[in-house]
């Protein structure tokens, strides 16, 4: 599976994005779709993922409330939309996809594949 993230630019703080990850090369259908982000000088960290076929969805704690997971199944598409964003949500923002993961994964290394990154900026 081949993953494209896309959607993110610089946005002021208490501002919105849509991160857009597209999947070519194979169907996402039973695949967990996860976001990670990572910021400058952190680790990778989880952000949000959603089940098969969209009816899990799970997020830390620092989005809940601001951001929401969703898929669109017919165009194979997982899509992110950032509320309220403030500047430590600044980072890139990868998707990544795995047969075997529940929504509930929280660990990088349980997604096999990985979309390239996209960079969101928010500032203050």
């Amino acid at each position: 599976v081949q993953l494209q993230a896309s959607g993110g630019g610089l946005v002021q703080a208490g501002g919105s994005l849509r991160l857009s990850c597209a999947a070519s090369g194979r169907t996402l259908s039973f695949y967990t779709v996860g976001w990670f982000r990572q910021a400058p000088g952190k680790e990778r960290e989880f952000v949000a993922a959603i089940s098969w076929p969209g009816r899990t969805t799970y997020y830390t704690d620092s989005v809940k409330g601001r951001f929401t997971i969703s898929r669109d199944n017919a165009k194979n598409t997982v899509d992110l939309r950032m509320n309220s964003l403030k500047p430590e949500d600044t980072a890139v923002y990868y998707c990544a996809a795995d047969r075997s993961s529940a929504p509930s994964t929280t660990s990088e290394y349980e997604y096999r594949y990985w979309g390239q990154g996209t960079l969101v900026t928010v500032s203050s």
